[in-house]
């Protein structure tokens, strides 16, 4: 069974995660490269070590070709190589041919995805398009690489028993009262209620944040295989959608991170971005500390009620690109 599920669309940055002509490593399918924005706020992405020497074009910095477009340069010789993978060498007045070949990527609007070096199996989910249509983009959280395989990330994010206790802290969520898994092959939804322990009014006032924590969660998952899981919620003065982005970067690492998309219904709302994003953060450094702490190879010899999120994803894994029928409700 493939680990990182070749033929898979990957998000690899909304383009806000970018600073103009600034470098940043990108890895995917155990291959890293470098990606920039240029002043036109195109995307460039080249494989990451210099074709002289080796070094990380990554470390280096970008300069501008012109008004618009601009060259990574390496950090041990300042060879540039622009967007195509050509370079002038030295002592000469003529661009080589290209000695990298760029990565192929896909930009939706402010998303940057690729499929890496493979033919495409799936295609690209729209819902993110959608989102950005009819929400307005709050912020990007919790950018960190995790040393995890894909699946197990996957089934973390899916086992809807573990809310209790990851995410014990600072949620105190006390119990989870699972409603439906409704299950559209590569695309499905969870519904769940979380009850919370209620803080205190002087550890509110202590940290006001905590007033905006409600007693109940009410959870709306909405899950497109591999990539991307949703959270919907329904806050006091908004409504919220919590992307959670996964990318298998090698076998056993996997990086993920949050994009987080708003409506408002109270101008307050958009004054407590910050404090969500802070919230989305917790919620995932909580589950790379969990993630941490298994022991892999451990045979499950329990299984728990309302495990069908998980048995979701183990099957999407096996059969990958195909989706197994029939599909079903429950």
């Amino acid at each position: 069974m493939p680990s990182m599920l070749p033929g898979a669309p990957w998000l690899l940055a909304h383009k806000s995660m970018l600073t103009a002509n600034q470098p940043r490593k990108i890895s995917l399918h155990g291959s890293d490269y470098v990606m920039w924005k240029d002043a036109a706020e195109a995307i460039h992405a080249l494989p990451n070590a210099c074709p002289h020497m080796g070094a990380m074009l990554s470390e280096g910095w970008c300069e501008a070709e012109g008004d618009r477009t601009s060259s990574v340069v390496c950090p041990f010789h300042a060879l540039k190589f622009d967007p195509e993978g050509c370079t002038v060498l030295p002592g000469s007045k003529q661009k080589t041919l290209p000695l990298l070949k760029p990565l192929n990527l896909i930009i939706q609007g402010n998303l940057i995805w690729s499929y890496g070096e493979y033919e495409p199996q799936v295609p690209i989910p729209n819902v993110l398009h959608k989102i950005a249509e009819t929400y307005y983009f709050i912020g990007h959280t919790a950018d960190r690489s995790i040393e995890t395989d894909l699946l197990t990330m996957l089934l973390n994010m899916h086992d809807y028993n573990h809310q209790n206790g990851t995410h014990r802290d600072l949620f105190r969520i006390t119990d989870v009262e699972f409603h439906q898994f409704i299950d559209e092959g590569h695309q499905s939804h969870a519904f769940y209620d979380m009850p919370t322990a209620p803080y205190s009014l002087a550890e509110k006032l202590i940290k006001p944040d905590l007033f905006l924590l409600p007693s109940t969660i009410k959870a709306h998952l909405e899950n497109h295989f591999p990539s991307l899981v949703i959270f919907h919620g329904e806050m006091p003065f908004g409504k919220a959608a919590q992307c959670h982005i996964f990318v298998p970067e090698a076998e056993n690492r996997t990086r993920t991170y949050i994009l987080l998309f708003g409506q408002a219904k109270h101008p307050l709302f958009k004054m407590l971005g910050n404090t969500y994003l802070n919230f989305g953060k917790v919620v995932v450094d909580q589950d790379a500390d969990i993630l941490g702490k298994i022991y892999p190879n451990t045979p499950q010899k329990i299984k728990l009620n309302n495990e069908v999120g998980m048995d979701w994803v183990r099957r999407n894994f096996e059969t990958f690109p195909n989706v197994r029928e029939p599909n079903f409700s429950r």
